[in-house]
């Protein structure tokens, strides 16, 4: 799987939006980043990022703004292009967000992740992750 299909960033988008009103906002993006092991992220820092999506400056992230982002992020920062999250890809975003949370940290969230033990997180597997932590 080379990249992320429509349906795919579709279904991401729906994830993140857990209230389903068409728009992440401040604390479903902050849930999203819960749920993908980096935390509780400060006020501030959910507040850049979606500062650097928000391309209408309304402070929410719509579907048009996420799909042109995932689809941006995923050329650049899939850099094994397999279309899954590998520790590599992981470190780097981890990086970018300005988090340090060392090796056997990361090790650790892809391993509970991992449903099919290939050491990465595909699609199905990031899901099956969003939708706990919606469920929770």
């Amino acid at each position: 799987m080379a990249a992320l299909t429509d349906e795919q960033i579709k279904e991401a988008f729906n994830l993140f939006d857990a209230d389903g009103s068409g728009a992440i906002d401040a604390e479903e993006m902050a849930l999203a980043m819960k749920g993908l092991g980096f935390g509780d992220q400060p006020r501030e820092e959910i507040d850049k990022m979606i500062k650097s999506i928000d391309t209408d400056e309304n402070g929410l992230i719509e579907y048009p703004e996420f799909e042109k982002m995932m689809k941006a992020k995923m050329s650049t920062k899939d850099r094994d292009k397999t279309g899954k999250i590998s520790f590599a890809n992981l470190k780097h975003v981890a990086k970018m967000l300005g988090e340090n949370p060392g090796d056997d940290v990361l090790q650790e969230m892809i391993a509970e992740a991992d449903e099919d033990r290939d050491g990465e997180i595909s699609f199905h597997e990031f899901k099956s992750v969003m939708m706990q932590m919606k469920g929770k």
